[in-house]
């Protein structure tokens, strides 16, 4: 350690106020000064040595009487800049505006030993935060020679720490928002299928003609409005769905489930769709027993939104086909049209909640875009996956991949 003040006079007693002086102090022929100098060799070098810690001692007033190279490092001054200096000169004005420095010397001296963690400041005005420690050095007959200040810098573990502290409190606030959210939309979805569910049944009774004679405009507009009711419920379940999953309050019933056997579930009842768009519909023969792990309700789920999305971005006379296909681990569906494609950097875009390609306020492609969302978070949760290839101008097709049984 430093002692390379020995040619300065002794000096007059120093204040014990807590306005630190301005003036370097000389130190070598304190008892501090001679303590250090006849310590073990050893020690010593080892002291010098260590990088990591600012290791360094006080005289009983506060002035800096050793330096090792941890203390450089972290801190910025050398030696020969700080032996002699008031220790406070690392603190924050505030700090010594309320005498905080003499207050730790002061609990040290008394305690045998200070502890905290707070800001420091380095040689360029820098911030940074420290574990400090300081011990009470005494000698043999128990007087005060001085104090061990022991100095690391904690910044990077600290900043972690608040980024840890503001990562749960987000969690925290975003479980809190998922879970209102999901509530609210329970709610607001049962208050809206009432009144909806009472339009289609009376909307029906007019239909078959109970309420009187039903004219061929009359049974128009009774069609139109029950096909708005059927959107209306349908935008509805979407959102109950969407955030159902993300609450993860969805339960799944896996079980060996013959995938051909969805497709004839399922293709009947998009039919009317395609005869309206006069689109080609087709079911390619199974071959082998496709037969995967999965949850049949939600497979119908996932096939009925691609069969519909399909026959729904499928020009007039154009085609569309579902085929089984099994691989090594997989059983998976397969749902091809021929509409015009999606843009390649737009493959996976589809599949984000609320996006739908081509929607305009002028676009007849109606939905809330959130089929796609919903149908590759149902397969995921399945162990499976929902993917596209396309070509623009020439159609895409949409894989639903499970895991195969045995």
């Amino acid at each position: 350690m430093a002692d390379n003040a020995e040619s300065r006079p002794q000096p007059d007693p120093r204040p014990a106020s807590r306005d630190a002086p301005r003036k370097p102090a000389p130190i070598a022929k304190t008892r501090l000064a001679d303590t250090i100098k006849h310590g073990g060799r050893i020690y010593q070098l080892m002291v010098e040595s260590v990088r990591d810690y600012a290791i360094f001692m006080l005289d009983p007033n506060g002035y800096v009487a050793s330096w090792n190279r941890g203390a450089e490092r972290i801190k910025g001054y050398t030696a020969s800049e700080i032996i002699g200096q008031h220790f406070s000169m690392f603190y924050r004005a505030e700090d010594i505006e309320s005498g905080h420095p003499q207050h730790e010397l002061e609990i040290a001296a008394r305690e045998g030993r200070f502890e905290e963690e707070g800001e420091r400041l380095r040689k360029d005005g820098s911030v940074f935060w420290a574990n400090v420690v300081i011990t009470a050095v005494r000698d043999e007959d128990g007087t005060l020679v001085g104090f061990g200040k022991v100095t690391r810098d904690l910044t990077e573990r600290h900043a972690a720490q608040v980024r840890a502290i503001e990562d749960a409190r987000r969690v925290d606030e975003s479980v809190t928002a998922n879970a209102a959210k999901t509530q609210f939309l329970t709610a607001m979805s049962h208050e809206l299928r009432t009144p909806l569910n009472a339009i289609g049944g009376y909307t029906e009774l007019l239909t078959l003609g109970l309420g009187g004679p039903v004219t061929p405009e009359q049974r128009d507009y009774l069609e139109r409005i029950r096909r708005s009711q059927q959107h209306l419920l349908g935008i509805i379940s979407d959102l109950l769905n969407f955030s159902r999953i993300e609450a993860g309050h969805l339960t799944y019933d896996i079980r060996p489930l013959i995938l051909s056997h969805v497709i004839d579930g399922v293709v009947p009842l998009v039919e009317p769709q395609a005869d309206a768009k006069a689109v080609i519909l087709e079911a390619d023969p199974p071959g082998p027993a496709c037969i995967a792990l999965a949850d049949r309700a939600k497979v119908d789920q996932i096939l009925l939104n691609l069969l519909s999305n399909a026959i729904k971005f499928t020009g007039t006379k154009g085609s569309v086909k579902v085929a089984c296909r099994m691989s090594e681990d997989t059983a998976s569906i397969e749902v091809t049209d021929t509409g015009a494609g999606i843009p390649a950097d737009k493959l996976e875009a589809i599949f984000e909640p609320f996006v739908q390609l081509g929607r305009s306020l002028s676009s007849a492609h109606e939905g809330t875009g959130l089929g796609l969302a919903i149908s590759r978070e149902l397969a995921r949760a399945m162990n499976g996956n929902l993917t596209v290839s396309s070509t623009l101008g020439s159609g895409s097709t949409f894989t639903l991949s499970l895991p195969r049984a045995e």
